[in-house]
């Protein structure tokens, strides 16, 4: 991989070690450019005809098929969505669960899950994980199945530790739904191996794209039990009919901007053109980030995990961190709860963006 000529994608890297793709990746000069085209052309000649929705649909199948070869995932067995949240809502509005129903979840998930399990009527049983090693975490949410159990609810990649979950090993058992917000684009991922039921993908963070763009992946097995719970217009195969399509393009409630799915899609060419090898590097470039961070703070997250790392200021608060290093132009993030400062490393992210991090610190 050419590191060089990749980092001459990302405007933004000119100036500053943007280490934050865990909120939002940086944005690749072609997608940009991408989504341009399409506000222009729509500014000129408006957004309407035979044309205009054709490329439009054909942007919706080509964001489909790239995602699903990055995820491992079957023809038909991705629906296009907004966000992870919005993934995380279908699945828990579709299931129809009910009050003498449990969810096992963990205590390292993000609110865009959450929020859907507190709404649900399901009872929540919560496994901590948070505080132990990640070799525990298995063993931990074992422990809180019942014979009430109807769903497992986790991340792939905790947001807050950067561990990794045990998420194939508890599949198959009971349905599993992963938040994948902080995996896909960032470690190798393949939902046909870890045989999980569902799987949310964030399209603005590791997998570079503009805002307000995802994919839930449905198994297909699972699909009619999954019910529609809130269809649109993009859910019938024959609107006429209100017939819906026969795998999860279904579950596609929301007509995403055709610029943004272009830009998703320029992202994701992107992404390809680095390689397989983007993902080792990606690894790499973490456990070099915890080792130099090591001396100067108390390293979160434990070796081996994924490609987000967090750690505890000695002295500081949180937020003066992360202004400190913004200042900078060092970009981070603070972990709201925890006293944590959170760095995502990319198969971007280059020596010298860390040694700017740990300087200011």
């Amino acid at each position: 991989m050419n590191l060089e000529a990749i980092r001459a994608e990302f405007p933004v890297l000119e100036r500053k070690a943007y280490l934050n793709a865990g909120t939002f990746g940086p944005l690749p000069r072609r997608s940009a450019e991408a989504g341009a085209r399409w506000t222009q052309r729509a500014l000129e000649d408006g957004r309407a005809g035979h044309d205009f929705f054709e490329e439009a649909l054909g942007l919706r199948d080509e964001a489909r098929r790239r995602i699903a070869r990055l995820i491992g995932a079957e023809d038909g067995s991705l629906a296009l969505v907004s966000s992870t949240t919005e993934g995380c809502d279908i699945v828990l509005a579709g299931l129809d669960l009910g009050p003498t129903d449990e969810v096992v979840t963990t205590d390292v998930e993000h609110p865009g899950l959450l929020g859907a399990l507190r709404c649900s009527s399901a009872r929540v049983r919560i496994a901590e994980v948070r505080d132990r090693p990640a070799a525990e975490a298995l063993d931990a949410i074992r422990a809180e199945l019942t014979d009430a159990t109807r769903l497992v609810a986790l991340s792939h990649v905790a947001w807050t530790t950067g561990a990794v979950l045990p998420v194939a090993k508890l599949a198959g058992a009971v349905p599993v739904l992963v938040d994948g917000a902080q995996s896909a684009g960032a470690i190798e991922v393949d939902v046909t191996a870890l045989g999980c039921d569902f799987y949310t993908v964030s399209g603005q963070k590791w997998l570079l794209g503009p805002d307000t763009t995802g994919a839930l992946y449905v198994r297909p097995d699972r699909v009619e039990s999954l019910r529609l719970a809130a269809p649109s217009y993009l859910s019938w195969a024959d609107p006429a009919e209100l017939e819906p399509w026969p795998d999860a393009r279904r579950f596609e409630s929301v007509w995403l901007a055709p610029g943004s799915l272009a830009g998703l899609v320029e992202s994701l060419a992107l992404a390809e053109e680095a390689g397989e090898g983007r993902f080792a590097r990606t690894r790499a470039v973490a456990e070099r980030c915890r080792e130099l961070l090591a001396a100067h703070a108390d390293v979160v997250t434990e070796p081996g995990q994924a490609t987000l790392v967090s750690f505890r200021p000695r002295g500081v608060e949180p937020d003066e961190v992360v202004e400190r290093l913004a200042s900078e132009d060092v970009v981070v993030r603070a972990l709201p709860g925890c006293g944590w400062v959170r760095a995502s490393c990319g198969f971007w992210t280059s020596e010298e963006d860390l040694e700017r991090l740990v300087a200011v610190l």
